[in-house]
């Protein structure tokens, strides 16, 4: 049980970075970098920041899909964020997800 554990943990750590990698480059591929950084507000917040301003809410993942999909205002001042037409709700969930997930 213990090895199963182990190894199961390992397999884990292991697809991280690729997670990362594909979302970084899937954020790219869908213009949410000419807004966004991971690190520092460009003209939307940074990711590390709408991780840690969402972090332990229920409702985050579903709240950020609604908003990369639809769009959103007042969240985070007064620019709006325009919905992502090119985004569709599988790639929504892989962009936030690995958003909640920046520490």
């Amino acid at each position: 049980m213990k090895a199963a554990l182990i190894a199961l943990t390992l397999a884990f750590a292991a697809s991280a970075p690729a997670f990362a990698q594909d979302a970084s480059a899937l954020a790219k591929s869908k213009n949410c970098l000419s807004c966004h950084n991971v690190d520092k507000k460009v003209v939307g917040p940074a990711y590390k920041d709408v991780a840690k301003k969402f972090a332990g809410q229920k409702d985050a993942e579903a709240q950020l899909i609604k908003a990369v999909m639809e769009g959103s205002k007042g969240v985070w001042g007064p620019i709006p964020m325009p919905a992502n037409k090119n985004v569709n709700q599988a790639e929504a969930k892989q962009l936030v997800d690995w958003i909640l997930s920046l520490k």
